[in-house]
């Protein structure tokens, strides 16, 4: 029998053999040159030499592979790899498609949010880059066979790579540091792109920060606030905090925009400050800052864990407070204060999938008035205008400008049609804010009411390149800082302050740091914390100097 005639077994396919240093810098050579789109669009931007340009980037690619190669340590390398691809094609996807800057605040408000929030960022194209630009990698890096040298060579041999690295890396530093200077200082943006580098050692300090946060004990706070005065007709102040979400300015008809998005506030006695700038561009920021006293300037991340906040200093007073929340939490702010998810009770009539439309809270507003002893306050927080996925924050009665976007996908839906959907939830914030004053207006009879209305941050809807929000605010455009911001009294109240006083004081510069002060001094709370130069109230009360 011929052995011609023999079933044939397949041959495994030969795994390739590269060497460790070979190895460490291909893969920075990919890291730096297929996931940095958004870096290097920025260096062309900002580099008046293209030769300096290419000295800066081969002396920090050198500086990259430098790093690499004194990481290529047997067992070590694949497990770094696979890390870094994966952690850099996340970056990609959110620095190149929305323009993020993936800074400590930026993670600190990703590890805060919902599983259905970050949900509508998983999305079927999110999952093709990462395939693309991790798997992929990351499965060759697994496939193929790493030759390590024995010790003392491995250790002569790396040291030379890396020493040559470093000479090629300084003497482009030193041929191009007058522009480099240049660039970096006059546009920090740039290098807080740099991906991976930046966004895992933002990662790491927020690791370490929030460990150290762990036993952190807030400092009382006004505690000897009280109530100064009764109200004329003795009947109990309330006051509602309406914190808005991710709704910018420059698209409130209150402000001049060219649509009618505010129909129902246009038709109310309301006052609107048309010059208002945010603490923070992400809710974890801007919410803490905003019922902080210690104004944006003086306001950190620690320093607000360490400090009681606003609705401490009312519960000093003897003031009922309540927070009802529709969006990812408080973030501290009302952990010493009744406490109320919506999104968290699901009720098939607002919500689906725990998120819910802001109607749900509205919905309740009325029992909560009819149950008031007291004085009393009560803060809102809206989903509002959240995105990527803004089709979803309002009924379909209220898309009112068509065609909208009806996909967490921006990439697929045009500038026209984004601008559309997010123009219909601040025509349904318009609503849901005109609710809340009409209930508080037929409430008037049992209580003196007021309505604060300020956003958290604003948006970015395309200007610039960038989407969504959260960029750090050094470089963050007005989109994402200027926010409205509404005012509403009653009757009573109302007949207590000058109003052509106020509307003077409403087209001046208001920001987040009035909150603190503005509310107390509307619930009449006299402290030492109290400062009226930060009430946007206080010279235009009736016998206040003006």
């Amino acid at each position: 029998m011929s052995t011609d005639s023999l079933p044939q077994t397949a041959r495994p396919l030969a795994r390739p053999r590269i060497g460790s240093i070979t190895l460490a810098i291909v893969g920075a050579l990919y890291l730096i040159a297929f996931t940095n789109r958004t870096f290097w669009s920025r260096g062309l931007a900002y580099f008046d030499s293209r030769l300096a340009l290419a000295a800066f980037g081969l002396g920090l690619t050198c500086l990259f592979c430098a790093l690499t190669v004194t990481l290529s340590v047997k067992y070590v390398l694949k497990p770094l790899f696979v890390f870094l691809f994966f952690s850099a094609a996340a970056g990609s996807w959110f620095m190149d498609g929305f323009g993020t800057i993936i800074d400590v605040d930026m993670i600190r408000n990703a590890a805060q949010t919902t599983t259905s929030e970050a949900g509508h960022l998983v999305t079927p194209a999110f999952l093709l880059h990462m395939a693309i630009f991790g798997l992929v990698p990351s499965l060759l890096v697994c496939w193929v066979r790493i030759e390590h040298r024995r010790f003392y060579s491995k250790l002569r041999w790396n040291l030379l790579a890396i020493s040559l690295l470093l000479l090629v890396a300084l003497a482009c530093g030193i041929s191009a540091a007058r522009s480099v200077a240049a660039v970096t200082r006059l546009h920090k943006d740039m290098m807080l792109t740099l991906n991976p580098i930046l966004p895992i050692g933002n990662a790491v300090a927020f690791a370490l920060a929030s460990e150290a946060d762990k036993n952190i004990v807030a400092r009382p706070l006004g505690t000897d606030a009280h109530v100064a005065a009764r109200t004329p007709s003795g009947k109990p102040r309330v006051l509602v905090i309406v914190t808005g979400e991710t709704a910018r300015a420059e698209n409130f008809s209150l402000g001049g925009y060219s649509r009618q998005t505010n129909p129902e506030l246009s038709q109310l006695d309301i006052t609107y400050f048309s010059d208002t700038s945010s603490c923070g561009t992400a809710t974890a920021v801007s919410v803490p800052c905003m019922f902080s006293n210690l104004t944006r300037g003086g306001y950190s991340h620690r320093a607000g864990l360490a400090n009681e906040n606003l609705l401490d200093v009312f519960g000093h007073a003897g003031i009922r407070t309540e927070w009802w929340d529709n969006n990812t939490g408080s973030k501290g702010v009302a952990n010493r204060t009744v406490y109320k998810s919506f999104s968290d009770a699901n009720d098939p009539r607002y919500c689906k999938d725990h998120e819910c439309l802001d109607e749900g809270m509205v919905a309740q507003l009325d029992d909560w008035l009819a149950g008031v002893k007291g004085d009393s306050v009560l803060v809102v927080h809206q989903l509002g205008s959240h995105g990527p996925a803004y089709y979803q924050r309002y009924p379909a009665e209220f898309a009112h400008f068509t065609p909208e976007c009806r996909t967490a996908e921006l990439g697929n839906c045009s500038q026209e049609d984004i601008v559309n959907a997010y123009d219909n939830t601040l025509f349904y914030t318009d609503h849901i804010l005109a609710s809340i004053i009409n209930a508080l207006k037929a409430h008037q009879d049992r209580v003196v009411p007021a309505m604060i209305y300020m956003s958290d941050h604003g948006e970015s809807l395309g200007e610039h390149g960038l989407y969504l929000h959260g960029a750090p605010y050094i470089v963050a455009p007005s989109q994402q800082t200027h926010v409205p911001f509404v005012l509403w009294q009653g009757s009573e109240m109302k007949a207590l302050a000058d109003q052509d006083c106020l509307s003077l004081r409403a087209s001046k510069p208001a920001s987040h740091d009035d909150l603190f002060h503005t509310a107390l001094g509307l619930m009449a709370i006299q402290t030492s914390v109290y400062e009226p130069k930060l009430d946007v109230l206080a010279g235009c009360r009736r016998g206040a100097a003006s």
